[in-house]
């Protein structure tokens, strides 16, 4: 009998193998796209290793959920069909299971947390799926889930934990290395596991030296805790990669993980940030926090993937526009490019008029001004002046603050956390 290693998926007693990816491929050919995969001269400069992406934001509802949506929901029986679907999730995979269910035909409910954003409410009743919100986190939705489902006697969609889940997504795999066969590769995001699992299957089998690496945020590491016999806590603080927050990972998708998966990285949420903003400036596309976590990845591992040909699944697109905006702000902010001046100054005729020459003249542009006298701690003779500056980078904004500070005026750099890559 064969030993299960991290490179044979046939030698382990797994939930799925190569052949029902396969057969998944076929099934879904024709209602999911086969998304386009590049490789990023950009990324690979900005990191150091060879990056190729794999644009799953490009599907219809931009997420990879739909392959393995779209795969179980094929397999329903004509019964199973008549009498519906329910499915429990605040994100891709609630729009992915009310897009296609809404193609096919087959009822849909889709059971939501308590608190979920209208825009994602909505977008998953213009798909035809019917909403309920129930619950203050994905568990307590899951657990209204499984009752309406055997009260209404509906086939749940589960989010990951689900052999047809996991062979749709394993298509990723196959059309990836289909396109580029030297990959040494793949780093994926890691939630519940329904995406690493199909992906390691594949992949493995189609290229055994392969190596594939997890991702998961320092705030939710859940599979890892898993694998290594804890658990993790409600946490204290919300992570921007929601799309891969899960508390407790799947029993099937373990056990995938724990004989295909080379390992699991955790990283920080400052490197996801940055990396969303990556994507944005360098590539010009948008993703998601849990999209963007793989290239979060490579950039706190440098030593890891250098010089490797290194690809990275782009999981999905659907951010919230009010984080998507604050994190680019905070990006300008960490790079040098937007800061924010307290500039103390005699109170008289002509004190913010000078400052803002001095900015004009240093090549700075004024973004905001806020004049203090009541709330200043400083002599009743002096305001303070906050100003925030757009400059070039961090260089250009300290000779900005040395022509202030030549002009007489003492100058106070407040709230800046300035980024590894910012310019010196």
């Amino acid at each position: 009998m064969k030993t299960a290693k991290k490179s044979d998926p046939e030698a382990a007693d797994l939930p799925i193998c190569y052949q029902d990816v396969l057969d998944a491929a076929a099934r879904i050919e024709d209602g999911v796209k086969r998304t386009p995969a590049e490789y990023s001269k950009v990324l690979s400069d900005a990191t150091g290793a060879d990056i190729y992406l794999k644009f799953e934001i490009f599907q219809h509802t931009a997420s990879f959920k739909e392959r393995g949506g779209l795969n179980r929901l094929l397999k329903l029986t004509d019964e199973e069909r008549a009498r519906g679907v329910i499915a429990s999730s605040a994100g891709n995979h609630a729009q992915s299971v009310a897009y296609h269910a809404g193609r096919l035909g087959v009822p849909a409910t889709i059971v939501m947390p308590k608190g979920t954003p209208f825009t994602k409410v909505k977008r998953t009743e213009d798909l035809g799926a019917e909403v309920v919100l129930a619950g203050s986190n994905f568990a307590e939705a899951a657990e209204r889930a499984h009752e309406i489902e055997r009260q209404r006697n509906l086939t749940i969609i589960h989010t990951f934990d689900d052999p047809d889940i996991m062979a749709g997504h394993g298509t990723v795999a196959i059309e990836f290395l289909e396109r580029f066969v030297d990959l040494e590769v793949l780093v994926v995001p890691v939630g519940g596991g329904g995406l690493i699992s199909g992906i390691a299957v594949a992949a493995k089998t189609i290229k055994p030296e392969i190596k594939i690496y997890g991702v998961q945020s320092e705030i939710y590491p859940s599979m890892k805790a898993a694998l290594e016999g804890k658990t993790v806590g409600h946490p204290k603080v919300e992570t921007i990669a929601e799309g891969i927050a899960i508390k407790k990972p799947g029993l099937l998708t373990q056990k995938v993980v724990a004989a295909l998966v080379d390992d699991i990285l955790i990283v920080k949420e400052l490197s996801i940030e940055m990396a969303i903003n990556m994507f944005i400036e360098m590539e010009k596309v948008v993703v998601e926090g849990a999209a963007a976590a793989s290239l979060a990845a490579v950039y706190e591992n440098p030593e890891l993937f250098r010089g490797r040909k290194t690809g990275l699944v782009l999981t999905g697109a659907n951010i919230d526009a009010k984080i998507l905006a604050s994190s680019l702000m905070r990006g300008l902010a960490r790079d040098g490019r937007i800061s924010r001046l307290k500039v103390t100054t005699p109170d008289m005729p002509g004190g913010l008029a000078k400052v803002a020459m001095i900015i004009a003249e240093a090549g700075g542009n004024v973004v905001e001004v806020y004049h203090h006298r009541q709330f200043a701690d400083i002599s009743l003779k002096y305001t303070e002046i906050e100003v925030v500056v757009e400059t070039k980078d961090a260089h250009h904004m300290r000779q900005l603050v040395a022509a202030l500070e030549e002009a007489g005026f003492e100058v106070e750099l407040q709230g800046v956390h300035r980024s590894p890559h910012a310019p010196d």
